[in-house]
This record gives C-alpha cells, structure tokens and sequence, in this order.
C-alpha cells in the first residue's frame, strides 16, 4: 500500500496554480470586460447543441467498434485516432481547406447560399470535430466492458437488439459513457485551436480569453477564467463522484 506522503508531491503540484489563482483574482473589483457574457452564452448556447450531436454520432461508432469482428475494424479505428492525435490548429487549417469559402466542399456549401465560416453553425462543426473523438474512444471503451453473456442471455429470453441497448448495454456501461460524457463537456466548452483558426466569431469563452490577454494582460482575465472554471468543471466533477458511489454500491460493474 503506497503511503499518502508519497502522493504530496504530484497533489501539491497540480493544487499550486488553483491556490495562486485565489489569491492573485482581484475579488474586490471582480468584473467581466465588455463582451464576456455574450462569450459565455455562445460557450454554454452552442456547446447545447454540440454535445447532442456527438452523442448521436457517437455511441453507434464506439458500439460497432466493440462489437465488430471486421477486418475493417483497425481501420476504422486509425480514422478516429487520426483526427485526436492531430493538433487542433492543424485541424483548424484541414476545416478552412475543407469548409471554408474556396473549399472543396465550402464552395458547393456557398452555391446553395450555405456557409460555414464565422458563424454559429462552424463553431458547432469546430466543436464536433474537436470533441467526437474523445468520447468514442472513451464510449467503446466503456461499451468493451459489458460482458458478451448478459446480452446473449437478452437474445436467449427473446429480446430484441433496442430493448438489449437500452435495458441491458446502455445501463451496464453508464460509468464509462458518463466518463466519455463528463470529457466531452470540458472538451466543447475549452476548444480553442480549431475554433481559433476555423471560427474566429461568434466568440466563446477560450478565444474570449485570449483576446483580453492580449489586449489587456493576464490581470484582466481572472474573472472570465473563474467563470470558465465554474462553467466545465461541475459537471464532469459530479460524474467522477457518481462513478465513484456506484463502483463502491456495485463493485463488478464497470
């Protein structure tokens, strides 16, 4: 059993810049510059939208992945790795040469009077391609660890696939779907280099971020960054907790 006074260390050292934070935020004269809340309303309006989508999107890739015995299945899997492992400014510079306005598929976008840069619907894409990833991996995973017999025995009783999803899969993998759901939230709301790049306006709360950095320094940002912190935090914070009452409640469950 390793003893906490060997922990200190690496706790000390992720706990130092949260304990410099209080003390350097300026609590008297706490205030958001000009723009800020319309940053934290496009952040929280359009990652509303995001996170619906990447579910959807989601959970029957990271399921076929599970499942699937197809020779197809390692290439498939390098199609999703690709786009995580590849720098989110990068990935910007790919959605510009793609959806932007002399795009290969921007321009036929923009014949039919539909456009995809600087606007609510590209920051939705920015979020998506930043984001989906993250939670198929962290979905397939979760959906790796429900035993192939609990659903043979749904086939067995007569069930059918929808009602072995929803009844049997879906619950029996909720811990690792929460995990995957809880590092998608941080991930849609913090995404900086793609929307940087790909969708300069509307601007959320990362982009936000960096223009007062620049225009201003790093003292006037503090109460956005606390704003940013309350905002992704909470959630996947209570998603760790509730993982770790029904691991205590239900010990074989993964």
């Amino acid at each position: 059993m390793i003893s906490l006074w060997l922990a200190i260390p690496a706790l000390a050292l992720l706990a130092i810049p949260f304990i410099t934070l209080i003390s350097v935020t300026p609590w008297r004269g706490f205030h958001l510059a000009y723009g800020d809340w319309h940053s934290v309303t496009v952040s929280l309006g359009l990652s509303a939208v995001s996170i619906p989508i990447i579910i959807l999107l989601g959970i029957p890739l990271a399921l076929w992945m599970a499942r699937s015995d197809s020779r197809w299945r390692v290439w498939v899997e390098a199609f999703v790795m690709v786009p995580l492992l590849t720098p989110p400014l990068a990935m910007g510079i790919l959605l510009v040469s793609v959806y932007g306005p002399y795009g290969s598929v921007g321009d036929g976008l923009s014949r039919l009077g539909i456009s995809l840069t600087n606007n609510a619907a590209a920051f939705v894409l920015a979020q998506v391609y930043g984001t989906l990833p993250y939670f198929v991996m962290s979905a397939r995973a979760a959906f790796e660890g429900v035993p192939h017999d609990v659903e043979e025995a749904g086939k067995t009783l007569g069930a059918s696939r929808w009602h072995i999803l929803s009844k049997l899969t879906l619950p029996i993998a909720s811990r690792g779907l929460a995990t995957g759901l809880a590092i998608a939230w941080v991930r849609v709301i913090g995404e900086f280099g793609i929307v940087l790049v790909f969708c300069y306006f509307p601007q959320g709360i990362p982009v936000k971020l960096f223009i007062n950095l620049q225009n201003d320094g790093v003292d006037s940002v503090y109460s956005l960054l606390w704003i940013l912190l309350i905002t992704t935090l909470p959630f996947p914070l209570w998603c760790f907790s509730r993982m770790g009452k029904r691991k205590k409640e239900y010990p074989g469950v993964s």
